[in-house]
């Protein structure tokens, strides 16, 4: 698997997490249940974990040597992992939050 592969794995696990745990945090007539969640979550995940390679802040998850050679895509970056993993968790927590948001300003508009 490549370090793009692997990357994108960790950010939508981390944002259905993410997305779990907006989701409980919320009140219970707000929760849109742990299927909604998790589906927001895991989009949320994808989208904060692209966002966040596209500014540079989270690089696939390989290491140069130590020799100075280049990158060798079997090592992985604990660094980025984690660059990954918060980026993944905040995007998927921000859009379980925003679709929640959504769903109940149009319950109260009925």
């Amino acid at each position: 698997m490549d370090a793009n592969t692997i990357s994108l794995i960790i950010s939508l696990i981390s944002g259905l997490v993410g997305g779990n745990i907006a989701g409980a945090a919320m009140s219970p007539e707000k929760n849109l249940g742990p299927l909604v969640n998790s589906l927001s979550g895991l989009v949320g995940g994808g989208i904060g974990g692209y966002v966040l390679k596209t500014l540079g802040i989270a690089a696939a998850a390989t290491v140069a040597t130590h020799t100075g050679a280049a990158p060798d895509p079997s090592v992985i970056d604990l660094s980025s992992i984690l660059a990954n993993v918060g980026g993944g968790g905040v995007g998927g927590a921000i859009l379980a939050a925003i679709v929640a948001w959504i769903k109940n300003a149009s319950e109260k508009a009925k």
